[in-house]
């Protein structure tokens, strides 16, 4: 059996890429001749750019809307420990699926032509991707977790002052992810195609341990990408809906099931098959499924559109946990109001609206102490 190296989305078929590299396409034989690639990756140079850059486009929009939403709100406190829990949550969530979302562009290149910014760039680029996949699952489990604390056990004793032990707690992740984003600026490089002299950014491990490295990773990557984030959330919603259920009206328990289903149906959607697929991929490499041409096939072509998807969840969560709150809507409206002020408003129109909107909603006694940007806040 012969393999080449990948030129894509890892499938994690390959031994020297990992699980955010970009596709794998296997080579083996298959009784007498090698499996042909050449549907793959037409495919491939056909999908992988509109899916990145559309995802790049929607993600940066949503973000970039929340983080300016986020900032005239802080901007309004004078204090960076002015946030809810779920609040400095979702600003460090934003930021990283921004982060992640600039890094795709590159990769479209990559499939259009080839390679061409340098081995630094690469390995930058690889690290930022690794780290801001992480970051974001984690980052999701936070708010969920926070949301369970508000609302079953009603934790709001020294809210304004815990936020800042929030910061603490994103700072502790982002340094975590930034540890296991090490991977790629160890291992990450440029090689040429062998077939097809193109120059592509993938993990190149030793071929002693290469296999081995794979494996761990795809393990980490379903541990802490998936399996443990999934459960903190099935675990924190479903205590969230019976402690509502016992206190809430008809109508907000349907409001507030279908906002749950909503949250981690879009979550299951975006990233079960992805790593369905890598588990398959990981059975292969341990010999307890046979492989096959047409196995191989299906992995290399399922595992390009279902990172993709996976990838599109930094474009959705903006709708999900920002623009789903009522306060978030009315801040942004607020915003959007003052920048059309801004624009074709006479000055003493523009002083009056200001004026309402500071003596408003932001000095309550009640926006001390919930969200302007949570889920159910």
């Amino acid at each position: 059996m012969t393999t080449t190296k990948a030129y894509g989305f890892s499938t994690g078929m390959t031994a020297n890429t990992d699980d955010y590299d970009y596709l794998n396409i296997t080579e083996y034989e298959d009784s007498a001749a090698p499996c042909s690639l050449s549907e793959v990756w037409q495919f491939t140079q056909l999908y992988a750019p509109v899916a990145y850059i559309l995802v790049f486009i929607l993600a940066l929009v949503g973000n970039t809307l929340v983080l300016c939403v986020v900032r005239r709100y802080r901007r309004s406190r004078h204090s960076p420990c002015s946030f809810s829990l779920t609040d400095t949550f979702l600003l460090h969530l934003s930021i990283s699926d921004l982060l992640l979302a600039l890094i795709l562009p590159f990769f479209a290149v990559q499939w259009t032509h080839e390679w061409v910014f340098g081995v630094g760039v690469c390995k930058v680029a690889g690290a930022l991707f690794s780290l801001n996949i992480y970051c974001g699952v984690l980052f999701l489990a936070c708010i969920s977790f926070d949301r369970y604390l508000a609302i079953v056990h009603a934790v709001q004793t020294g809210w304004r002052r815990n936020t800042c032990l929030a910061q603490v707690a994103c700072a502790v992740i982002w340094v975590c992810c930034l540890g296991l984003s090490a991977v790629d600026i160890q291992f990450r490089t440029v090689v040429q195609l062998q077939g097809h002299g193109r120059l592509v950014c993938l993990i190149q491990y030793s071929t002693e341990s290469s296999d081995k490295w794979q494996l761990a990773m795809q393990l980490l990557n379903l541990i802490l990408g998936f399996g443990l984030p999934l459960l903190v959330m099935l675990y924190c919603y479903i205590r969230i809906f019976r402690s509502l259920c016992s206190t809430s009206s008809r109508r907000q328990k349907r409001r507030s099931l279908r906002l749950i289903i909503t949250l981690v149906m879009v979550f299951l959607v975006c990233w079960a098959p992805y790593n369905a697929l890598k588990m398959t991929d990981s059975l292969l490499k341990l010999g307890l499924i046979s492989q096959t041409c047409s196995l191989n096939h299906a992995l290399d072509i399922g595992i390009v559109v279902t990172e993709s998807l996976g990838l599109s969840h930094c474009a959705f969560n903006p709708l999900l946990y920002g623009f789903v709150g009522v306060k978030f809507r009315r801040e942004l409206a607020q915003m959007c109001k003052a920048l059309l002020g801004c624009v074709g408003l006479p000055r003493w129109t523009r002083s009056q609206g200001s004026s309402r909107r500071t003596t408003g909603s932001f000095s309550s006694v009640e926006s001390e102490n919930t969200s302007y940007f949570s889920v159910m806040a």
